[in-house]
Parts: structure tokens; C-alpha cells; sequence
């Protein structure tokens, strides 16, 4: 039991700037194949030749895995040691990729991928607890998305260079130095009265003891964003090359966009002191906005605009988003689950989009359609927002605070 000493005198672990680096990197090293899956693709069709339907299924089957792995974990972390979780992640991903290097055969390499993926998710979603612990996961996750656009871009450059066994061997160094940092990683969550004194030093504040459905609405919420963001990057260029802009300038502007991701985090950092709604509210009607104006047309200029504004955005939303979860689930089960449904979201959102370009309804359609989609969650947050300010206020944590 904690006494009141203890807790008058309490760091919170999770704040530890070696347990925030630890949990970044590890984050980043799940990702990989996510943010690499353009070059990784292209190395299995021209460096081990398997057909472009083919190295759709295995990377596909690899994200599969990554969002089963971050549901195993989100069962696990609030009652099981969080370094073992990570170990055993990084035991599925290690003899996985290991196994890569002497298979080929398509059938045993998409199971190897689950495989593999699986035990991704289980280190990327306790990596996404842990940032979430922290007294301000805004800060934390802000920290995550700036990494993240630097790991994106070296990853990109890096790995074309390498055959394929490289790049699994590759992926085993990462997965294995995630194992030997782990102990920088707090093992357990924090007990209720860690929990109270924590809540004191946040800064948003308000009351975020909310009954499970409410964190649920807004891992829904996540999906649908996701699902207008997978939907539009996976058409962009296809749509731009429709409408008759060059390959060049679209490439161009891809590239250069990908930068914008920093611009988000910045813009997301300034804005914490008007709270977690009121951000994400406008941000998410913007990026409808971004989306939704291709329909009438993609010309050079416009096309710049909105990939421009969509990628700023796309962090932006992403800390706000990441940020209000890991307030109300400080147990970190639900936490866990935002890399599954962000995965789950990018697999609806193309295929909501192929359908309707299947079926003759033209980008146009598509876009209108995909910028809805964050009309879905700004909706959800909507309802969620004005469920929290009818609440009555924390009256265990002013009491706290008036000690």
C-alpha cells in the first residue's frame, strides 16, 4: 500500500526522459514497415520476384499482424509485466525475419509476415502505452510524430540500397536493440493514488474518470480519420495524374510534403493551451476541407495546397487524438489499441475508394466521400465533448488539491 510520504515525494516514472527516448524509438522501430512499405514492396518484386498482387498480400498480412499484435497487447498490459511483452514481441519479430532470409516461397513468406507483424504491434502498442503514461502525453506524443517524419525519410532513402535479406536483417537489429533498451520502460501502470497525484501536474485539465464506452467512441472516432486518410493518400497522385498535373510536380510535392509532418507537431504544441477539443475540432473540419476541394478539379496549385495542408494536419490531429485517449485510459488496455485501428482505418479508407472508382463514380466522388469521413469523427468527438462538459467536476482531485 503507498503511503502518504511516498507519494508526497512521487516522480512520475513515466516521465523519465530515457523511459519517453526508449518508448519513441521503440514506437518508430514498429512502424517501419508501415511508413516503408512503398520501397519494400518494389524490393520484393525486383529483388526476389514476386508479382505486384503478391507483395500486396505479404506487406498487407505484415500490418495485419501489427494490428492483431497491438489487440494482444491492449488484453495483456494493465496486469502483465510490460517488458515481457516486449520481449516476446521481439521474440515473434526476430525468429520471423530470421526465417525470411532462407524462405522465399510465397505462401511461407506471408505467414512469416503475419508472424512478424504480430510481434511488432505487441512492442508498438506498449511503446504507445508508455508515451500515454506520461503526466502530459500531448508533449510525449508530439515528440513521437516529429521522430517519426525523420525516421519516415531516412527509411525511404535507406532502404533501396540494401537486398532483401539486408532489410530483414535490418529490421532484426532494430527489433533487438528495442530488447536491450526495454528496462527504460516502466513494468507496471500507475496504483489510483499515483493516478491522483499525477492528475495535479497535468496541464489539461479537467475531469477524465470516464465510464470505458466514452475512450471507446473516440478509438471510432481514430478509425474514421484514418479511413479518410488512407482513402485520399493512396489515390492522390493517381488522381492527380488524371486530371492531367505532371508526374514530376506531383512527385515533387509528395516529397516536399512529407516535411510538413514537423510543421503539425510545432503548430499542435502552441495550440495545447486551448485545451484537446477545440484544436482537434478545427483541425478536423480543415482537413475535410483539404480533401473534399479536389473534387472540383486538380491543378498544380491546388494540389499543393491541399497536400500541403493535408500532411500538417495529419500530425496535428494525430497528437489531439492520441493525446485525449491516453487521458481518459491511464491503465493504457485502450491506449494499446490506437495502432490497430489506425492500421484497421488504412485498410478501409482504399478500399472504400477503390470501390468507388470501380464503379465509375469517378476521384470527384472519392474525395467528397473520403473528407466526410472526418466529418464522422469530428461528430464523435462533438458528442463526447459535450458529455464532458455537463460532468460533474473530479471532487477527489480538488479535494487533492486543496491538501
Amino acid at each position: 500500500m503507498t503511503n502518504a510520504a511516498e507519494i508526497k515525494d512521487f516522480a512520475n516514472p513515466f516521465d523519465d526522459w530515457r523511459s519517453i527516448g526508449v518508448a519513441i524509438f521503440v514506437a518508430l522501430v514498429g512502424y517501419t514497415v508501415m511508413v516503408s512499405v512503398p520501397v519494400l514492396s518494389t524490393a520484393l518484386v525486383q529483388k526476389v520476384g514476386f508479382t505486384e498482387e503478391q507483395v500486396g498480400r505479404i506487406w498487407g498480412a505484415d500490418l495485419g499482424g501489427l494490428s492483431l499484435g497491438a489487440i494482444i497487447t491492449a488484453m495483456l498490459v494493465a496486469r502483465m509485466n510490460r517488458r515481457y511483452l516486449v520481449f516476446i514481441g521481439v521474440g515473434l519479430s526476430l525468429v520471423a525475419n530470421a526465417l525470411c532470409l532462407f524462405f522465399t516461397d510465397y505462401d511461407v513468406v506471408l505467414a512469416l509476415r503475419v508472424l512478424a507483424g504480430t510481434g511488432s504491434g505487441i512492442f508498438t502498442a506498449v511503446a504507445v502505452v508508455t508515451l500515454g503514461g506520461t503526466t502530459n502525453p500531448t508533449t510525449a506524443y508530439n515528440l513521437e510524430l516529429i521522430g517519426f517524419a525523420f525516421s519516415t525519410a531516412l527509411e525511404l532513402n535507406y532502404l533501396p540500397q540494401l537486398s532483401m535479406n539486408e532489410i530483414y536483417v535490418f529490421f532484426m537489429t532494430l527489433s533487438g536493440l528495442c530488447a536491450v533498451l526495454v528496462f527504460w520502460i516502466p513494468a507496471r501502470p500507475l496504483n489510483k493514488e499515483q493516478l491522483a497525484e499525477q492528475a495535479k501536474h497535468q496541464t489539461v485539465h479537467g475531469n477524465w474518470r470516464v465510464p470505458k464506452v466514452v475512450p471507446l467512441l473516440c478509438l471510432i472516432a481514430v478509425c474514421f480519420t484514418y479511413i479518410n486518410i488512407g482513402g485520399y493518400f493512396t489515390y492522390i497522385e493517381l488522381a492527380a495524374l488524371a486530371d492531367g498535373v505532371s508526374q514530376e510536380w506531383s512527385g515533387s510535392v509528395l516529397t516536399w510534403s512529407s516535411f510538413l509532418g514537423i510543421v503539425g507537431c510545432v503548430i499542435a504544441y502552441v495550440c495545447t493551451r486551448f485545451g484537446l477539443f477545440k484544436p482537434l475540432f478545427w483541425s478536423l473540419i480543415t482537413m475535410a476541407v483539404m480533401v473534399a476541394m479536389l473534387a472540383l478539379g486538380i491543378n498544380d496549385m491546388n494540389l499543393a495546397v491541399s497536400l500541403f495542408g493535408f500532411m500538417t494536419l495529419w500530425t496535428f490531429i494525430d497528437v489531439y487524438q492520441s493525446a485525449m485517449v491516453a487521458h481518459m485510459d491511464r491503465s493504457g488496455s485502450l491506449v494499446a489499441l490506437l495502432p490497430s485501428v489506425q492500421g484497421f482505418g488504412q485498410f478501409v479508407g482504399p478500399n472504400i475508394a477503390a470501390s468507388i472508382v470501380g464503379a465509375g463514380l469517378g476521384y470527384p466522388i472519392m474525395f467528397v466521400i473520403s473528407g466526410s469521413m472526418s466529418l464522422v469523427a469530428l461528430a464523435i468527438y462533438f458528442g463526447v465533448s459535450l458529455y464532458m462538459n455537463r460532468r460533474e467536476p473530479d471532487m477527489e482531485l480538488a479535494e487533492a488539491n486543496q491538501e
